[in-house]
C-alpha cells in the first residue's frame, strides 16, 4: 500500500508543478491587467508599443532565511518575427537586486520591457545580470514617455516595481535572469531552451492564453 501511494505522490508531481506554472501565468496577466488599466499610472503606451519583449515577475519576494535575497518567478514574451502579436511566454527566474520593497511589504510584482532585439538576444542566455550585461533604466510612468532623458534613450532594458498599490519605475541593477528550465519543461511537456520557445514559433500552451490576450489588448503590434 506503501509502495502504492509513493507510485501515486510520484505520478502527480508533474501535474502540480504544471499547475503552478499556470497559476504563475494568469497572475502574471493580472499584473499586466492591473497596471494597464489606469493610463495615467501605466507603463506608458508608446514605450510598450516600441518594446521587443515583456518580462513579468509576479510576486517577488523576500527570503527571510537569508539576509537581502530577493527570488521570484515569471515569463518573457517577445514580438513575433513579423511585429504582430507575441510569442510563447518562456519562464524566467529572477534573484538579487534591489526591488523597492515597501516598508512592512513582503512581495513586489516586476515588469520589464527590453527595448531592442540585443537586450532580447542577451536575456537568452544562461544568466543575465542588469546593468552588468545590458544597460538599465527606471522606466516612467504616464500616458507617454515625455521624460526622454539620455538614460531612457540609451536603455536596453526599463524596468518597474509594483509594491502594496505603488507602481513606480525603479533600477533593479545587479538583478539575475534566467531561464528557468523545469517550468518550460512542466508547460510544454519537454525540455526546451528558452530561445526555442521565444523566437522559435513554439505554440503556446493553453495556459498562456490569458496573458498573451493582454498583451495583445494594450499593443497587438510593434509600433
Amino acid at each position: 500500500m506503501k509502495q502504492i501511494a509513493v507510485v501515486l505522490f510520484a505520478c502527480a508531481l508533474p501535474v502540480l508543478a504544471a499547475n503552478d506554472a499556470v497559476k504563475r501565468l494568469q497572475e502574471s496577466a493580472d499584473v499586466l491587467s492591473e497596471i494597464m488599466s489606469t493610463p495615467d499610472r501605466a507603463i506608458p503606451q508608446d514605450l510598450l508599443n516600441r518594446a521587443d519583449c515583456i518580462v513579468v515577475v509576479p510576486g517577488v519576494k523576500k527570503a527571510a532565511f537569508i539576509v537581502g535575497a530577493k527570488y521570484g518567478k515569471g515569463f518573457i514574451s517577445c514580438r513575433n518575427a513579423d511585429g504582430v502579436g507575441w510569442s510563447a511566454p518562456g519562464a524566467v527566474r529572477v534573484e538579487g537586486g534591489s526591488f523597492g520593497f515597501q516598508i512592512g511589504g513582503s512581495e513586489t510584482d516586476v515588469v520589464m520591457l527590453i527595448m531592442n532585439r540585443k537586450g532580447a538576444e542577451k536575456l537568452m542566455t544562461s544568466k543575465f545580470t542588469l546593468g552588468a550585461d545590458a544597460s538599465v533604466a527606471a522606466g516612467p510612468v504616464g500616458r507617454t514617455s515625455s521624460a526622454d532623458t539620455d538614460a531612457l534613450m540609451r536603455a536596453e532594458i526599463l524596468t518597474w516595481s509594483r509594491s502594496r498599490g505603488v507602481f513606480a519605475g525603479i533600477a533593479l541593477n545587479g538583478a539575475t535572469l534566467r531561464p528557468d528550465d523545469d517550468a518550460n519543461r512542466d508547460l510544454y511537456g519537454s525540455a526546451m531552451s528558452e530561445r526555442d520557445i521565444v523566437f522559435g514559433n513554439t505554440h503556446p500552451p493553453a495556459g498562456a492564453k490569458p496573458l498573451l490576450t493582454e498583451l495583445d489588448r494594450y499593443s497587438s503590434r510593434k509600433g
